[in-house]
């Protein structure tokens, strides 16, 4: 259901269950109709739980839709991804920002939350 890469990956010498990522690129739904690419200036892989954390310049991007926000994380068992920071974007309806979301269903759903502002585009 995902892609995860990676320009390079390095496991914790005090914690062998924790991979540092540096420019780590996640893609949803890679064979789908419009997947999901999320890339990031570094990122953490706890094996343990599955979840991939991701900071620093993330970007969500599809190909109708595009959004900027400071962090992500990433649940690789229920492939949620959600975010507690701000998140700003815009797509084929206009934009939007928000201070927190959540992105479902491979990609197909995003959820916005708290102080939503959104510009809608007439058709």
């Amino acid at each position: 259901p995902y892609v995860l890469i990676a320009a390079s990956a390095t496991r914790d010498a005090q914690d062998d269950q924790k991979v540092y990522l540096d420019k780590p690129a996640l893609v949803l739904d890679d064979q789908g109709p419009d997947p999901l690419r999320i890339t990031a200036a570094k990122g953490v892989y706890h094996e343990g739980t599955r979840k991939l954390e991701v900071s620093g310049g993330v970007r969500l991007a599809g190909a109708t839709a595009a959004f900027d926000t400071a962090s992500s994380l990433f649940d690789t068992r229920t492939g949620e991804l959600v975010g507690s920071g701000p998140i700003h974007g815009a797509g084929p309806l206009g934009e939007i920002q928000a201070k927190s979301y959540g992105v479902y269903d491979k990609g197909a759903r995003m959820v916005f939350k708290g102080g939503v502002h959104t510009v809608l585009k007439p058709k």
